[in-house]
């Protein structure tokens, strides 16, 4: 086919639906990757919450879209993707507004009612909600309103998509931080989000059906939980796993404290968090290429062990230069793991049960960013602010990473998913 032709078919295949959802997604992701890059230093150096208490909430911020993620599917296909998406952007425009406001004069009446850790829990817990509905309502819209011939085309773009908000919406963080309060950052989140709102209601159109089965109503989706959980398998691999995601999570949770505490105050952290998007934008391709050959779990250990092992790079040398290259190596570790990682899951899920088993593969990532918001804030307060040996924080951390990779490699020595992939 040439390019002329697959250009025609590409400006054909994709209905409007499919570039509005994937469009408000960007923004989706630059807004909450602008506030996650910013959360925990808000928290510590702006709210005032010590080290573990600002650590553990910003766990629970990113751990919550990863569990909720499960039920958003259910949820959004009774209200319709239009309806959804319109309340998700409302919920997130809402949430981040008041995250930002915290600290105003105008909401020290409820600062007075609730203790500060109340008020900012049940404020944490809100933009999960929103962001649970908006990726089942966009990755569906890709399906439906694209032709059959380029939806592959269409799940690429989505994902490209999405790291260009992952990599803008830090660097514009790191921006505003630079000469702006850090509150600035929240409300920019929230119009970036309250602005699709508009964007939904005037472009977006609900897409057909075109014949696929309906998602499983909620109680089907509990009843498929207990299920998976009735795998002992199954949740083995995904509990390891999870000790991946708690130290990857440090980007965001221990890293930028860290960096602002004991390398350079002055470093804008923000612009820094933009490094591993970035890398996954120019690499992804050229990596899966490389690694093509590989058995899906293999991918899975090789990428483990890579992004486990940068993180001594920090324990060896503190400074700016050493965390950007920390990144890196992090971003490349994930670039081979990740797209193998839901290989493998979907090809360990017995007939019938894929879409039930690849909801489940978020499962990890919500685990580790609740675990790793105490973990980071535990080892941060131990050995940084008690001990006074802060390098020994990425020492510890590491050390959780090579570990989880020697657990995936005993596991595939035991449970053989190997030789299971090659029968597959």
């Amino acid at each position: 086919m040439s390019f002329g032709q697959r250009f025609e078919e590409i400006r054909t295949g994709f209905e409007r639906p499919f570039w509005v959802a994937n469009i408000t997604e960007l923004f989706e992701r630059l807004s909450y990757y602008a506030v996650f890059a910013s959360l925990a230093r808000y928290l510590r150096e702006v709210l005032n919450f010590p080290t573990e208490r600002a650590t553990n909430l910003t766990g629970l911020f990113g751990g919550l879209v990863w569990f909720l993620a499960i039920f958003g599917g259910a949820i959004a296909d009774r209200l319709g993707f239009r309806r959804a998406l319109s309340l998700a952007y409302m919920i997130l425009a809402g949430s981040y507004f008041l995250l930002g406001s915290i600290g105003a004069s105008w909401l020290a009446p409820v600062r007075n009612l609730l203790p500060l850790v109340v008020l900012a829990t049940i404020l944490l817990v809100l933009p999960p909600l929103g962001v649970a509905l908006v990726k089942p309502c966009v990755v569906g819209t890709t399906a439906r309103a694209s032709h059959e011939n380029v939806r592959s085309i269409g799940y690429s773009i989505y994902y490209t998509l999405v790291n260009i908000g992952g990599a803008i919406g830090p660097w514009l963080a790191g921006v505003i931080n630079e000469h702006l309060p850090t509150a600035i950052v929240f409300r920019m989140a929230a119009l970036s989000v309250f602005l699709m709102f508009f964007v939904v209601l005037v472009f977006f159109k609900e897409p057909q059906r075109s014949g696929e089965t309906n998602t499983a109503s909620i109680a089907e989706t509990l009843r498929n939980f207990f299920k998976v959980l009735g795998n002992p398998k199954f949740m083995t691999f995904l509990l390891i796993f999870s000790g991946y995601w708690i130290v990857y999570w440090q980007e965001f949770i221990s890293l930028p404290l860290y960096v602002h505490e004991y390398i350079n105050p002055a470093t804008n952290t923000g612009r820094m968090l933009s490094t591993g998007p970035l890398v996954v934008i120019a690499l992804t391709v050229a990596m899966g290429v490389a690694t093509k050959k590989m058995a899906p779990f293999s991918a899975v250990i090789l990428g483990t062990v890579i992004s486990m092992v940068a993180f001594v790079i920090l324990a060896l040398h503190s400074s700016v230069i050493a965390v950007y290259v920390t990144l890196v190596v992090v971003a490349i570790g994930e670039i081979i793991q990740a797209p193998r990682y839901y290989d493998y899951i979907s090809r360990l899920a017995p007939p019938g049960q894929q879409g039930t088993y690849m909801g489940f593969a978020f499962l990890p990532i919500g685990i580790g960013s609740l675990i790793g918001g105490w973990f980071g804030g535990r080892v941060m307060h131990q050995f940084a602010e008690v001990a006074h040996q802060p390098q020994r924080v990425w020492w510890v951390i590491s050390g959780v990473g090579v570990l989880t990779a020697l657990l995936l490699w005993i596991y595939d020595r035991v449970v053989k998913p190997s030789g299971q992939e090659a029968s597959a």
